[in-house]
């Protein structure tokens, strides 16, 4: 395409928009057609936007937007050959790890994607990433549940990789393993298994009435939770979306007797602590399994999380809504 039938028509400066996944990219249109770049590889720029932390990317994508904007009102094609700037696709994913690393992920998270990282690239004989090789990989846990988690969380950095540049996709064809779903039996009488926890430990019992309670999992959302995270009143709990699993922005009523055994502390400091640190991720799966081995009221299947699966029904129970049950369990 020439300088002068890009003069005969309206080129637009780019536009930098990001999807629900907080990858930026650039939007343009040419003759009608519109183009959307993650990068700067189909006009020989060095910019991938998405290598860098959520809170930069933006930023470099209005400098993408600049080059862009350059390379077709010169009257370069996207079209055209060009001498793409490539690279390996370790490289992709190392930045694609670097990337997520800088996310607002929680440490566990974050540490996993490590761990992934490390334990596949370990294993690679070369630079390219192949399909033999996730496979390869994969193969070495023969439980259907570490099996799918190591797959998922390596899918997350392949994904980034190819948004950052890396052309093939290794993942294509390999589907998760067939599980078996964890059974968290609901309590039949659940005033008589929160008195036995009572007597037990004070911060189980305040863990438990309030996933049985707010519908909370207990343990990242509730172990997390600190006084700002509560209205004034202690009437309703403020969660947003990188303080729980289903991302969205969440609010949820406080029952009165849960509000009655709260005593608010310091706005930032934990409920469990009345400090800034929150007790350490294990903390209630130990104290659970302690108390597993002296209670007399437990039922094989009966878990922490089954506390939240009687509040689901006793909610649905009260008002035999499904989509009322729905949003407050998200």
């Amino acid at each position: 395409m020439s300088v002068k039938s890009l003069s005969k028509m309206s080129v637009k400066y780019p536009k930098v928009k990001s999807d629900n996944k907080q990858r930026v990219y650039i939007v343009f249109y040419i003759n009608g057609k519109r183009y959307r770049l993650f990068n700067g590889r189909k006009i020989n720029s060095n910019l991938y936007p998405n290598s860098h932390p959520v809170g930069k990317r933006f930023e470099v994508a209005q400098l993408l937007a600049a080059e862009v904007f350059k390379f077709i009102t010169s009257g370069l094609s996207l079209q055209e050959p060009l001498k793409v700037i490539n690279k390996s696709d370790l490289e992709c994913f190392k930045l694609a790890l670097d990337a997520k690393l800088q996310g607002e992920y929680s440490d566990k998270y974050k540490s996993m994607l490590r761990f992934v990282y490390d334990s596949f690239t370990s294993k690679l004989s070369n630079e390219n990433i192949a399909s033999n090789d996730v496979k390869s990989y994969l193969n070495h846990y023969a439980l259907g549940v570490s099996y799918n988690t190591i797959k998922r969380h390596l899918s997350v950095l392949i994904n980034e990789a190819r948004n950052i540049g890396m052309n093939s996709n290794p993942m294509e064809g390999i589907k998760a393993k067939k599980t078996k779903a964890k059974l968290h039996k609901p309590y039949n009488d659940i005033r008589l298994i929160l008195d036995e926890i009572k007597l037990f430990n004070n911060n189980l019992y305040l863990c438990c009435i309030m996933t049985y309670g707010c519908l909370l999992r207990p343990h990242r959302e509730i172990r997390e939770l600190k006084w700002s995270d509560f209205s004034d009143d202690l009437g309703y709990i403020h969660l947003s979306g990188n303080r729980n699993k289903s991302g969205k922005n969440r609010i949820v009523p406080v029952p009165t007797y849960v509000r009655d055994i709260l005593v608010k502390g310091q706005p930032h400091h934990n409920i469990f602590t009345d400090t800034v640190r929150p007790l350490n991720e294990d903390y209630f799966k130990t104290l659970w399994s302690r108390f597993k081995r002296v209670s007399k009221l437990l039922e094989q299947n009966q878990t922490l999380y089954s506390f939240r699966h009687s509040g689901a029904i006793e909610i649905f129970k009260r008002t035999g809504s499904i989509t009322k049950l729905w949003d407050i369990h998200l």
